[in-house]
């Protein structure tokens, strides 16, 4: 079984939202340095992927969160790559108290991309065996996500401090265009307790994005969302809402 790798983490105010709660942003780029800090201690990190021409790259994230980590709260962030077939890594992620109540968890699907002709490749197993994953022949699938069928859109310019050394948005930039758009009044009084989000193409510098959003009350709280230039969806996701005591 694969092993698990823990660091310590102190949510700062820079890392939170008006409401002192941890936004997902920032949550995922805490989890991700994790996972990169394991990666060097393995002797697997960037340098040693780039030997092969190549890079990491996320496809989908999914969040079940229990509550949000709060400013000044030391919470625990393990990671575990748990398994991988011949182009998907399977990688969890779990933000605890230091008492070991789990506050979110987060399953991510890694791929390798190379680097020249921006496709996927398939994983080398020098590359993984360290981390002593399974290898399976399955491809895992996660839920559809819906489609924004009506609602608004808010427009956005891809700025230089979104690209990110692998010459494409960071990631976590994608959850605040989503997610800004629904506005302060939502964003005060409610909080997420599920999303699932899935990159389908890069989006460049300089591009002009829209942030569709649709907000459905029927069967609960859930937001619809997709990030697109013209006609064409570069990310999307659903997120689930409750409201804030």
């Amino acid at each position: 079984m694969a092993s698990k790798y823990t660091q310590t983490h102190e949510v700062t105010y820079y890392e939170c939202d008006v409401n002192a709660t941890m936004t997902l942003s920032s949550m995922i780029a805490v989890a991700i340095k994790v996972s990169e800090d394991q990666s060097d201690q393995l002797n697997r990190g960037a340098d040693f992927i780039h030997r092969f021409g190549l890079t990491w790259i996320v496809t989908n994230y999914q969040f079940f969160i229990q509550r949000l980590p709060k400013v000044g709260e030391k919470i625990q962030i393990t990671t575990q790559a748990q398994s991988y077939n011949k182009y998907f890594c399977y990688r969890n992620f779990w933000l605890t108290t230091e008492a070991g109540e789990e506050l979110v968890r987060i399953e991510t699907i890694f791929a390798l991309m190379n680097m020249e002709t921006r496709k996927m490749s398939s994983v080398p197993e020098e590359i993984i065996a360290p981390f002593e994953s399974e290898k399976v022949k399955k491809i895992q699938r996660y839920p559809k996500i819906e489609k924004v069928v009506a609602g608004e859109s808010y427009p956005f310019r891809v700025r230089f401090y979104d690209i990110d050394s692998n010459q494409h948005v960071n990631n976590s930039v994608y959850f605040t265009w989503m997610l800004d758009a629904l506005g302060y009044d939502f964003l005060t009084t409610h909080e997420p307790t599920y999303m699932h989000i899935r990159f389908d193409k890069e989006v460049e510098y300089g591009n002009e994005i829209m942030s569709h959003f649709e907000i459905e009350t029927d069967e609960g709280m859930k937001t619809r969302h997709e990030i697109r230039i013209g006609e064409q969806t570069y990310c999307e996701a659903n997120v689930e809402w409750r409201t804030k005591d």
